[in-house]
């Protein structure tokens, strides 16, 4: 008999594997003419060489189904075992406008119109400006976008940065290392890849860099090749640390700035990069630009009802 051990790696084993190992016990009892052990992250095969053959061409298919679609069901396991080439409806929607499938299946697409025009403005421009109130999915949805370009292999990197100025607060006083500093800061883009990658793979990537998310002056002095470069708050910048910024794009690479007018932490004499960016290249063909509103409230409903009482004050 011919041994051969596969080694699962960037894999959630419970959903890879399924509780108590039951897909892959699945698969052995399909070829009850060989033996199949799986011990941590290595799934050892004993049997014939045809008949090996014939495991790893259906183990690869169930790890390719995995890494798509973060999840595998025993009605998965059982497709691939009838070597049937369409996927299981209930968990493949043949919507076209989902992005990622998420983990645990999650399915994240696009919500309101306004969304929708962002994922496909950003397949028609390099550079994108998506500016809207709180609450209106600027951030998730343009995470979703560079997240689907690094599965798609449009993208060999995905780079994500926000400027560290937060409602008047002074980083200086908070406790801890530097990275311990700016971690807080840069949750709710660590929040919105938890959604759609997986924690081990999402470990793997940041480890080795394939995905990288840092305050904005570390992206001082760098030309950002091949990559997708998400700007977030970026009404927080200020004039130069946007031109900064806008200069950092090399060949291959794409960029998405997201923003909100009305939540600019700049001291009261500083000009926001952000709007200033929006007046000077407004009229530059090959950039886009995506304005969202309380319609485009994706939270809570008192959100939409808020953010729409402020902008009457406001006017």
């Amino acid at each position: 008999m011919v041994e051969k051990v596969i080694t699962l790696d960037n894999v959630s084993l419970i959903d890879f594997l399924g509780v108590e190992n039951n897909n892959i016990k699945e698969v052995a009892a399909a070829f009850p003419m060989s033996k199949i052990i799986s011990r941590g992250n290595e799934i050892r095969i004993k049997g014939t060489t045809p008949e090996i053959s014939r495991i790893t061409d259906i183990l690869d298919s169930l790890l390719e189904h995995y890494q798509k679609y973060g999840k595998l069901t025993h009605e998965n396991v059982q497709s691939y075992l009838r070597n049937t080439e369409s996927e299981p409806v209930a968990v493949v929607p043949t919507d076209d406008e989902v992005l990622v499938y998420g983990t645990k299946g999650v399915i994240v697409r696009a919500k309101t119109a306004n969304q929708q025009r962002l994922v496909e403005v950003s397949e028609k421009y390099d550079l994108v400006f998506a500016v809207g109130p709180a609450g209106t999915g600027k951030t998730y949805t343009a995470v979703a976008i560079a997240v689907r370009a690094l599965k798609n292999k449009e993208a060999r990197k995905i780079i994500i940065t926000r400027p560290a100025v937060e409602a008047g607060e002074n980083l200086g006083f908070l406790p801890g290392d530097l990275k311990e500093k700016i971690d807080p800061y840069l949750r709710p883009i660590y929040d919105a890849l938890d959604d759609m990658i997986p924690a081990e793979k999402l470990k793997y990537y940041i480890e080795n860099r394939i995905i990288e998310i840092a305050p904005l002056a570390y992206m001082r002095g760098r030309t950002l090749n091949n990559a997708f470069i998400l700007l977030d708050e970026a009404q927080n910048t200020t004039p130069m640390q946007m031109k900064m910024f806008l200069t950092r794009m090399g060949p291959n690479s794409k960029a998405i700035i997201t923003g909100d007018r009305s939540q600019i932490d700049l001291p009261k004499h500083q000009r926001s990069g952000l709007i200033e960016a929006v007046e000077i290249l407004k009229d530059i063909k090959g950039i886009g630009f995506v304005e969202l509103d309380g319609r485009d409230v994706v939270r809570h409903r008192l959100v939409k009802e808020i953010i729409t009482a402020y902008e009457r004050a406001e006017k």
